[in-house]
């Protein structure tokens, strides 16, 4: 009864949670994975599901003796597709069920499953990503990524909505971006290279090319030692970069694409949202503004001392958190603590046009003004210890007309995170790499 083709009929496959009472007596095309079948001798109910939901076979032993045999020896997760008439039924649990008239096995699923996608116990997160595969046919696991797409539908639509340019930047280079730190080196040719940290270089050279807003959505490569359920080697990282603006512009653009995201989750994937158990009210905006000085206050009412340039710890950011709602924004950071392509404000040179996002405790964004004079770009690389000459390519952009600029970085995987209300970055990624995982 298998046939490794697929069925003449399959192109007018309905998604299964498309089908309802009112398609009583029409025939429907279905295809998905076998959730259950219950046999009770002479009636069996093969349950089969796709992304969009799940419905109910019907079959008599006494009408459809070949059918039944077929079903009956059916494996949990095998793959099979179904011409059926609906028909309404008050026992089934829809308010319908469906009679096949043919039921071809596509792809037999070997027994015992790894993990049970509709067993009702959890999943331990490293057994989950041993089998991605199978725990993305669990419905909490797709929901987290239909919510992922939805959320990158909605900055995208922001995004092009404001006017912004979509571009691809090198993932090789030859230098680092984020001050030689945590770099993965790498064998190009002859040469050394590494992964690249962030876009950030490319994204400003472009500010010099009439590109005058640039976004991208890409890979980026960090080999920081981390071991915590917020960081990841390798994460997707959402970059604007904004010609003729300052660092207050982009906070505004950062405002609306969240805005953005949150409202495109609410439209277009509510479904995954009530399976996630998941509520969102968009913010009003503008967002709250506290300055890097006024966290040191607010620590030091909690006898906790900050010294100024030291990043804002966990605690910190948890005293700060009680007093602000969940998304604000901290700006004015000490210049010796950001980049060397930050700029600092002139009147007071020790703080920058820095600022970050967070969520609560957890940072979510890092953007800013950027300095565009190539002089004092220059010496911003040597006081933080950086050879000038190794950024040549880059600085050369700076010698023939470069407006001023800012931008920010905004981490997809953790937004994921925060909007859908999970604890694990990972479990917002479809093949997270950290320290220990490399595959799959």
């Amino acid at each position: 009864m298998t046939n490794d083709l697929l069925p003449d009929d399959i192109a007018q496959r309905r998604p299964c949670g498309s089908i309802g009472p009112g398609d009583d007596g029409g025939t429907v095309v279905v295809a998905g994975f076998v959730e259950d079948l219950r046999n009770l001798g002479n009636i069996a109910f093969l349950t089969v599901r796709d992304r969009s939901g799940k419905v109910q076979l019907t079959l008599l032993k006494k009408k459809m003796p070949e059918l039944f045999a077929l079903a009956s020896s059916l494996s949990r997760e095998s793959v099979v597709a179904a011409t059926a008439k609906v028909q309404r039924s008050e026992k089934a649990n829809a308010g319908f069920e469906l009679l096949p008239s043919q039921l071809r096995l596509l792809g037999a699923a070997e027994s015992p499953l790894p993990l049970g996608p509709a067993d009702a116990v959890g999943v331990e997160v490293e057994t989950a990503l041993n089998n991605r595969f199978l725990d993305l046919r669990r419905p909490q696991t797709m929901a987290v990524f239909l919510c992922r797409a939805a959320i990158l539908r909605g900055v995208r639509e922001q995004l092009q909505q404001e006017d912004f340019i979509e571009v691809q930047t090198p993932k090789i280079v030859a230098t680092a971006t984020e001050g030689g730190a945590g770099l993965f080196p790498m064998q190009y040719f002859e040469r050394k290279a590494y992964l690249n940290q962030s876009p950030q270089l490319y994204k400003q050279i472009l500010m010099a090319s009439g590109l005058d807003r640039v976004w991208e959505v890409g890979p980026a490569f960090r080999a920081e030692e981390h071991n915590t359920t917020r960081h990841l080697n390798e994460f997707t990282s959402i970059d604007i970069e904004m010609a003729y603006a300052d660092d207050e512009a982009v906070m505004g653009v950062l405002e609306r694409v969240l805005q953005a995201a949150m409202r495109s989750l609410n439209e277009h994937a509510p479904d995954a949202l009530r399976t996630l158990g998941v509520t969102l009210v968009p913010p009003q905006l503008p967002l709250p503004r506290i300055t890097y000085d006024h966290c040191r206050a607010l620590a030091a009412k909690r006898d906790i001392t900050v010294a100024f340039g030291e990043d804002l710890s966990m605690e910190v950011l948890r005293a700060i958190a009680d007093e602000l709602p969940d998304l604000y924004f901290i700006t004015r950071w000490p210049s010796a603590a950001k980049p060397f392509y930050i700029r600092p404000v002139p009147d007071s040179p020790q703080h920058s046009f820095a600022f970050d996002l967070q969520y609560r405790e957890k940072e979510i964004t890092s953007g800013g003004q950027r300095v565009h004079d190539v002089g004092m770009l220059q010496q911003r690389l040597l006081d933080q210890g950086l050879d000038p000459e190794a950024f040549a390519y880059y600085l050369k952009a700076f010698r023939y007309g470069m407006p001023p600029h800012a931008g920010w970085g905004l981490g997809a995987d953790r937004l994921t995170l925060i909007l859908t209300q999970r604890e694990n970055v990972r479990e917002c990624v479809l093949f997270p790499r950290d320290r220990e995982r490399i595959v799959p």
